[in-house]
């Protein structure tokens, strides 16, 4: 084979492997970052899970504020029963 069509060959060859790099998937699955690729997005499952948890979290200090609340309404109603008397 002449070496002009070989180098030729695999210079062309070698600069399609590295485009195909910068496109191709990273990982399993995961698109590539950009420019190249796609914009990284949260998979749903992921996504639900972290709402789930800020829900949660939500939820526990909105019934922590509650009881406390309750607390000091009922220390203020035994305080002022204790000041009639």
């Amino acid at each position: 084979m002449n070496d002009k069509v070989f180098y030729t060959g695999a210079a062309v060859i070698a600069l399609l492997m590295i485009g195909l790099s910068l496109v191709w998937p990273q990982g399993l699955g995961v698109r590539s970052p950009e420019p190249f690729g796609h914009e990284v997005v949260l998979p749903d499952v992921v996504r639900a899970q972290r709402e789930k948890a800020e829900r949660d979290a939500r939820r526990k200090a909105e019934q922590a504020a509650e009881r406390a609340a309750k607390a000091q309404a009922a220390a203020e109603a035994s305080a002022a029963s204790a000041s009639a008397q």
